[in-house]
């Protein structure tokens, strides 16, 4: 969920699934623990309208029902729906609302029926809650969610719903949270959320309970290692930052990236020129704890430093392949520029776009630990009753034509974090530094230089 996972950090576009964002791993972004010296998921892409896949829902709520309660199925293989939509208007003992039976149809069709946990319907109220933060802006605990299929990460088609097995897992809380400040970390897992257990509901289900008016709390019940606890977090809003940047030692720049809205990569653009206009000689680029976001940012992103060639392809259902290539006018494609690109187990879809097309084109050396390995693309719709569907589209490769998932990208220079490691060491970055002012690197440099 990011936090929870939802709330898609891109505004709708019209009908066209190309834009859609990555599953995300939900609005929720940089983690608690070391972080990067510059001063929430499953985040994805919006399209309007999807039209005829809503067929579920539209037969029982859109007129199809008759004065004596009877509903049209759109195929024979529905025809038992309706023959229980029937006899439960005629011979339930209570009064039954048509709205949750269409809600319950709809959440069934994909926990049931789609079983993919970056597909799902969400309710009305759920579902404005979640366009929420398309100006990015929401209020909640500011952490990114999502679930993870503890026994095989392989098969998160077993877990549509949350269980001992599919566990709801913290990503990482945003950077100046109300989650950082609480201390919920990186890899715990939500054993319940107010009191109630997560288990027998789904990632969005858990979206809408965590999130909330600002001012009020929530509690989860968490599993850190072997010990169980309670944390307290009172909700306020949340401001999403895109980019951070700063000049470092050595002419050293470093930018990092915290999402994919339609707006980062104006931001990337402007704040990658001030680093090298102030002289940057070399560039760090911290993808971590960044769930994704929209894809043509990712494109975007890349052609920064891969000046041509193919960033990834999109491929959907029918041999349909799209293949997105470097859009040119990049500020940092002379490979004469070093380029150390950051990543960790919170770097998940568009950044996994982007750290695999930079690793696979020589562009980057990545460091830190795998990405969180998800390589499925969404878009989101809007429904006649005010709610909206995530619906799975298309599985995107590297240039290579390979898959992140389920393992993730995996660096170059694999950087372990001690238990013990003090909040205010940022090993990752200090490798990363230490890899580009090495003697190799830099005579390196000027050898390419000349």
């Amino acid at each position: 969920m990011t936090e929870p996972s939802p709330p898609p950090p891109a505004e709708p576009t019209p009908a066209q699934p190309t834009p859609a964002p990555l599953p995300t791993t939900p609005p929720l972004r940089r983690p608690a623990g070391p972080r990067a010296p510059v001063a929430w998921v499953v985040s994805l892409v919006l399209a309007s309208l999807v039209g005829a896949l809503l067929f579920a829902g539209g037969f029982l709520a859109a007129g199809a029902v008759r004065d004596e309660g009877s509903c049209t199925a759109p195929s024979e293989a529905f025809a038992a729906l309706c023959e229980a939509y029937d006899k439960l208007k005629r011979e339930y003992v209570d009064r039954l609302d048509d709205q949750e039976l269409v809600d319950g149809a709809l959440r069934g069709l994909f926990e049931y029926g789609v079983k993919d946990p970056f597909s799902g319907y969400m309710s009305p109220d759920e579902y404005q809650r979640a366009l929420g933060s398309l100006s990015g802006e929401f209020t909640g605990i500011g952490a990114e969610m999502s679930v993870k299929n503890l026994v095989d990460p392989n098969d998160l088609a077993a877990c549509a719903q949350l269980s001992d097995t599919c566990a709801l897992v913290v990503i990482a809380p945003l950077e100046d949270s109300p989650a950082l400040e609480a201390g919920l970390e990186s890899g715990d897992i939500v054993l319940a959320v107010d009191g109630v257990s997560v288990n027998g509901s789904t990632l969005q289900d858990q979206i809408g309970k965590v999130r909330g008016e600002a001012g009020t709390e929530v509690t989860l019940t968490l599993r850190r290692g072997e010990r169980s606890f309670d944390l307290t977090i009172t909700r306020a809003k949340i401001i999403q930052r895109e980019v951070d940047s700063e000049m470092l030692g050595g002419r050293i720049g470093y930018i990092a990236l915290h999402g994919f809205s339609p707006a980062s990569s104006d931001q990337f653009h402007d704040a990658l020129g001030e680093l090298l206009d102030d002289g940057a000689t070399s560039i760090i680029f911290d993808l971590r704890d960044n769930p994704g976001g929209y894809i043509d940012a990712a494109q975007k992103i890349a052609s920064e430093f891969i000046g041509s060639g193919l960033i990834f392809t999109q491929e959907s259902s029918g041999d349909d392949v799209k293949r997105w290539e470097a859009v040119g006018g990049g500020l940092a494609t002379d490979e004469s520029l070093p380029v150390v690109v950051l990543v960790n187990g919170g770097s998940a879809s568009a950044s996994e776009i982007v750290a695999a097309a930079m690793l696979e084109r020589g562009r980057a050396t990545l460091i830190g630990q795998p990405t969180y390995g998800k390589n499925t693309v969404q878009v989101w719709a809007a429904l006649e009753n005010d709610g909206g569907v995530r619906i799975t589209i298309s599985r995107w490769f590297t240039p290579d034509h390979n898959a992140v998932a389920p393992d993730g990208v995996q660096p170059d220079i694999a950087v372990e974090i001690p238990d013990d490691t003090p909040p205010d060491r940022d090993l990752v970055l200090e490798r990363a530094i230490q890899e580009l002012t090495s003697p190799a690197a830099v005579l390196g440099t000027l050898r390419t230089a000349a």
